[in-house]
C-alpha cells in the first residue's frame, strides 16, 4: 500500500511538471488518468501509435512509455532522443524533472525545451551539481551574464549545458581573451558558440588556414576579431572555394579581404557570384563591402551610378 502511494505521489509530480496546471483533487493519479491528462497537450506525435505501444511491446514498462509520452509532451523527438542518448533508457523519470525543474529556476520556459533537449538530449542525464550548476556559475561570473539573462544566452547556444566548465569553457575563453576578444557581452550574447568550439580542432586550424592564404599570424587574428564567424565556417565547403573565386574570377587581393573579412559570411552561389557577375556584364566596380552588404535595390543604384559616371 505504502510503495502504491509513492508512486502515485511521484506520477502526480510529474503531471505538475509537465503540464503546469491544476490536475483533479483526487489523492491518487491512476496510469490511464494521467495518459489522458497529458494527451491533452496534443503531443508531437501521437504516441498510441508508436510500436512500443503496441501489444506486441507488452514487455517495456509504463514508466520507460510514460518516459517517452513526457519528452514527446515536451516537443522532443523520443526516438532520436533516446538513439542519441542511450543513458536515457535508464534514467529514471524523478531525474528528468529534476533537471526540468533546475532549468526552469534559472530562467528557461517549458516552450524552450524542444530546441534545447532536440539539440543535446545528454542534458537529459546530466548531473545537475557536477555539471549544469557549474556552467551557470561560469555565465554568470566568468562571462558575467545577470540572471536575467541566462535564458537568452542558453537559447542561443543550448550546446554550453553539455560542455565541461574545467576542460571546455574557461580554457576556450582564456584563448580567445588572449586573441584579443575582450568584449564578454558580445562572447555571450552573439558568438557563444565560440566558447564551445575545440581549441585545437577548430579555432586554431582556421587561423593556420587564413595564413597559408597569405597573410600573418596578426593579420589573420585581426579578421577573426573584426568576423569572428571565420572560427565557424568550414575550411572545404566554404573557405576553399570562395577563395579560390574570389582569386580566380575577381582578381581580388589579400588586403580587400583583409578590410572586408566577411566576405566568407557570405553564399557563393545566391550572392557573391550573382553579383560580381552583374558588376563585369556593366563593367562597373566597387568595394567588396557595397558589393555584398548593400540591398538589392541598393546595388542596382549604385551600379546605374557608376556606369553614369563612366558615360561622362
Amino acid at each position: 500500500m505504502s510503495s502504491t502511494v509513492t508512486t502515485s505521489s511521484f506520477h502526480s509530480s510529474l503531471c505538475f511538471s509537465i503540464q503546469k496546471s491544476p490536475l483533479p483533487s483526487s489523492s491518487s493519479c491512476s496510469d490511464h488518468q494521467q495518459i489522458s491528462l497529458l494527451s491533452t497537450t496534443k503531443p508531437k506525435s501521437i504516441l498510441q501509435n508508436n510500436p512500443l505501444y503496441q501489444p506486441t511491446h507488452k514487455n517495456i514498462s509504463l514508466q520507460f512509455k510514460e518516459k517517452i509520452l513526457c519528452l514527446e509532451i515536451l516537443g522532443v523527438d523520443s526516438g532520436k532522443a533516446l538513439s542519441q542518448n542511450p543513458n536515457l533508457h535508464n534514467a529514471p523519470l524523478r531525474a528528468i524533472d529534476s533537471i526540468i525543474t533546475f532549468l526552469q529556476s534559472k530562467g528557461l520556459y517549458q516552450k524552450d525545451f524542444a530546441r534545447i533537449f532536440g539539440m543535446c538530449p545528454a542534458i537529459l542525464t546530466s548531473d545537475i551539481k557536477t555539471e549544469l550548476n557549474p556552467v551557470f556559475n561560469f555565465l554568470t561570473f566568468d562571462l558575467r551574464v545577470p540572471e536575467h539573462n541566462l535564458r537568452k544566452v542558453i537559447n542561443k547556444c543550448p550546446r554550453l549545458l553539455v560542455c565541461s566548465v574545467k576542460d571546455q569553457l574557461k580554457p576556450t575563453l582564456f584563448y580567445l581573451q588572449r586573441l584579443g576578444f575582450r568584449d564578454l557581452h558580445h562572447l555571450a550574447y552573439q558568438d557563444p558558440i565560440l566558447l564551445v568550439s575545440s581549441v585545437e580542432n577548430t579555432l586554431i586550424p582556421k587561423l593556420h588556414y587564413l595564413a597559408s592564404l597569405g597573410f600573418s599570424t596578426n593579420e589573420a587574428v585581426q579578421m577573426t576579431l573584426r568576423c569572428p564567424g571565420l572560427f565557424t565556417f568550414s575550411i572545404k565547403n566554404n573557405f576553399i572555394p570562395k577563395f579560390d573565386y574570389f582569386s580566380q574570377q575577381m582578381k581580388g587581393t589579400l588586403d580587400e579581404l583583409k578590410e572586408f573579412p566577411q566576405y566568407f559570411a557570405f553564399s557563393l552561389d545566391k550572392r557573391i557570384k550573382p553579383r560580381h557577375i552583374q558588376l563585369v556584364e556593366n563593367q562597373v566596380s566597387m568595394p567588396l563591402s557595397l558589393m555584398l552588404k548593400t540591398t538589392d535595390e541598393e546595388f542596382n543604384q549604385l551600379i546605374t551610378k557608376e556606369r553614369k559616371k563612366l558615360s561622362i
